[in-house]
Parts: structure tokens; C-alpha cells; sequence
């Protein structure tokens, strides 16, 4: 795996590329408080066919940021230009949770630059998304009381969160100890991200939810798919909300069935 970087005013943002950039490009969006190692499972396997890139988004992992107008919905654009400096002109989106945000916003605003995308443990940024947000709110409570009496405890608490299989909460764990009180800051540019409008995105769409995904995450997946029945739905079993980390198998063999159908 390389280790590359995009330097900017105020932070620098990381990224890592494994596989021939003659390859088509495969990009990799992590969840929230987690890094590009929350991909560990899916960098080597699909190299093979694939220039695989994996990002560490704004705030998270390597891409500390100092300037605090600079917030993490910027990593769509900084997207474009990674890919640009990369030799490609497209590639395939998949996110994971924030990830899957972040990668849908991608989408929406570089429609040329997607040739599909993968959300998994996310919903639609489009339309009306109330009752999400209105559970992450209360959801964000709980990480902020538990912020400001320890990070410790907040990492565990998000690690238990994000995943089912044991191992698999240790290494988000270890990618979490990069996110800090101060990696916050980023955080509030997700509202930009969200768009009220019923449009949809016009690649090809696949969304993938854990058996064992939160309950409205996991409805919402349902309701989504069935607004837009032209997308693929895949329910991994023996996973979380990260199904990619706890079922990197079925995750992978799903992954691959859909991106061979869009070469």
C-alpha cells in the first residue's frame, strides 16, 4: 500500500493507493470517528482489478485540520482533485456509514466522476430525512457526554457501536484514537451535505445494510430501495453497521457482483 498526501492551506489531506492505476479506480470512504483501515479487508482483495483509494476524510485519521472553516463535507472535492493527480477521469464511489454521505455528495456534485455507488450503513442524502437526523441527534448526545468525562470511553462506546465481531471493534477502535475533541470541528459540515429536494442520483446505486444495522438504518435501507427500485439492495448477514469490516466476505462477493455488472 502507498502512502500519498494532498497538500492544502491549513492541512494536508492522506490518502492510500494499492493496485495499477490502469486499473479502473475503486475509492473507499470510511465511517465517522474510523480511517482508511476500516478497509482492511477490501485494499489487497480488490486490487486485483481495481486502482483501489482509500481516503482518511477531513478530521479523520491522518487529515488533522487546523483551520476551522474547513469541515468534512470538503472531502467531495478534494475527491475530484485526488483522482485527477491519480490519471482517472471516473470511478467507482463506495462509503460506509458518514462514508456513504460523503460518497453520495461526491456523486451529486461530480455526476461525470461516479460510475456507481455503494452506500452502506447510510441513507439518502436527498428528501426528507427527519426522523434520521433526529436520531443521530439524540445519538450525538451520548458521544458528546461522553467526549468531555473521556475519549476512551467515547472510542470504546462508537467501537461497540460501528460493530459485532470483536476483532473487527478493535481495529476501529485503534483508527478512532486519531480522532480527537479537537477533529469535531469537521463535523458540522454534514448539514451541507443533505439536500431536502426528491431528486436521485442517476449512477448505478447499490445499498448494503447489516443484518444486525441499527433498526432505522435498517428500514430506511427497505424504503429507500423501494422508492427507487431501479437500485440493488444486499442485507449482509453476521454484520453491523460496518458490514464491510464484519462480513468482509459476503460484503466483498456482493461488492465485486455489482461493479462487474459496470466495467
Amino acid at each position: 500500500m502507498k502512502t500519498r498526501q494532498l497538500p492544502k492551506d491549513g492541512f494536508t489531506l492522506w490518502y492510500y493507493t494499492e493496485g495499477s492505476p490502469a486499473n479502473p479506480a475503486l475509492v473507499l470512504l470510511h465511517p465517522a470517528f474510523g480511517d482508511h483501515t476500516c478497509f482492511h479487508h477490501q485494499m489487497e482483495p480488490f486490487a486485483a482489478d481495481y486502482h483501489v483509494i482509500a481516503l482518511d476524510m477531513l478530521g479523520h485519521g491522518q487529515s488533522q485540520v487546523q483551520r476551522g472553516d474547513v469541515t468534512v463535507e470538503q472531502t467531495a472535492d478534494l475527491l475530484a482533485e485526488i483522482l485527477a493527480r491519480e490519471g482517472h477521469d471516473s470511478a467507482h464511489i463506495v462509503g460506509v456509514s458518514l462514508g456513504a454521505l460523503i460518497g453520495q455528495y461526491f456523486a451529486a456534485r461530480h455526476p461525470h466522476m461516479a460510475k456507481t455507488v455503494t452506500v452502506t450503513g447510510g441513507y439518502s442524502i436527498f428528501g426528507d430525512t427527519t426522523a434520521i437526523t433526529r436520531a443521530q441527534s439524540g445519538e450525538m448526545l451520548k458521544w458528546l457526554f461522553l467526549m468531555v468525562f473521556s475519549m476512551e470511553r467515547f472510542r470504546r462506546y462508537v467501537a461497540a457501536s460501528t460493530n459485532v465481531v470483536e476483532a473487527e471493534r478493535e481495529v476501529f477502535y485503534r483508527a478512532a484514537q486519531h480522532f480527537t475533541r479537537r477533529s469535531f470541528r469537521v463535523m458540522p459540515g454534514m448539514q451541507k451535505v443533505l439536500e431536502k429536494s426528491d431528486r436521485a442520483l442517476p449512477q448505478p446505486l447499490l445499498i448494503v445494510v447489516g443484518e444486525h444495522e441499527l433498526p432505522i438504518i435498517f428500514r430506511n435501507a427497505h424504503a429507500w430501495h423501494a422508492r427507487q427500485p431501479q437500485t440493488e439492495l444486499r442485507v449482509i448477514p453476521a454484520a453491523g453497521h460496518c458490514a464491510n469490516m464484519d462480513n468482509p466476505g459476503e460484503f466483498n462477493r456482493v461488492l465485486n457482483q455489482f461493479l462487474q455488472k459496470y466495467p
